[in-house]
């Protein structure tokens, strides 16, 4: 696609892009990206990301940064908060332009964990529950999803996981279950795996039901996170692999750093991400 320089630097300045690290210069050392793929993909949010920003001040910092589309972890979405609470919140998010389209990350480790946060999903109206279980939850898990049409994408936490650290490990098990289970891909846990995040998306493409999108500072297990486009991962190699395979899913960025003052790193991540795909 012809990007003009005009555009280039627009979608920058909507994320104030890290001095020093452009798109261009990621770009340059990118191998295999198709500058022909047209197909679009929808950045969310991953509300972790401002766990210590309240519900109002998520919608707001959502809307100035034109994300339509956001997962609520429970600091936004009170496990113990009724079915009618559960529901305002749900109406208020979608009143304001919002789509809530799923809740996590959830870890659901006993019987009675599956059945209360399935209740819970139901209560807010989520399509969709990113969650952590155990392998000898999976069937539970499957009779839920088949009972309320709700899909469980099974969260990858890396090397310190003990059950699903990889996609591999998360896709051995599910492969054979309900097709609405699958896997969402964090690609910063990928990363400090030493794997490559975009070979991983395409490897587990048909199962795949969301994506956690980060930057990390370096490819070994204690990797820390950055603001997207400041750290090690290959950006562009990533996005253009979601492309590829035409991923319809939510292309969820979570900024895990400077939880007390998130907002400005999460901007220039999004701007960051936003300048790549106007580029591939």
């Amino acid at each position: 696609m012809n990007v003009s320089r005009k555009n280039f630097i627009r979608s920058i300045a909507l994320g104030s892009v890290a001095a020093g690290t452009s798109s261009f210069t990621v770009l340059s050392k990118s191998k295999n990206i198709n500058l022909s793929n047209n197909h679009e993909l929808n950045i969310g949010l991953a509300s972790y990301t401002l766990r210590k920003y309240s519900l109002d001040e998520v919608i707001e910092i959502s809307q100035g940064l034109n994300i339509k589309d956001v997962a609520f972890k429970s600091f936004h979405l009170p496990y113990e908060s009724t079915p009618e609470e559960l529901k305002y919140i749900a109406d208020k998010v979608k009143a304001r332009g919002l789509n809530l389209y799923g809740g996590g990350v959830i870890y659901m480790k006993t019987p009675e964990d599956i059945e209360k946060h399935f209740k819970y999903a139901k209560a807010a109206g989520l399509k969709m529950i990113i969650g952590v279980t155990t392998h000898e939850l999976l069937p539970q898990i499957e009779k839920k999803v088949k009972e309320t049409d709700i899909k469980l994408a099974i969260h990858n936490h890396g090397p310190e996981d003990k059950i699903f650290p990889s996609p591999k490990s998360v896709y051995d098990k599910i492969k054979d279950l309900d097709k609405r289970i699958g896997l969402c891909i964090d690609l910063g846990h990928t990363f400090r795996l030493n794997l490559d995040p975009a070979e991983e998306v395409k490897k587990y493409q048909d199962r795949l039901l969301d994506v956690h999108l980060k930057d990390i500072n370096e490819q070994i297990p204690e990797g820390k996170p950055v603001e997207i486009g400041r750290g090690k991962m290959n950006i562009p190699s990533i996005l253009n692999a979601l492309k590829e395979i035409k991923y319809t899913g939510i292309v969820g960025v979570e900024y895990e750093k400077d939880g007390d003052n998130a907002k400005f790193g999460l901007a220039e991540s999004i701007g960051y991400v936003r300048a790549v795909l106007d580029m591939i």
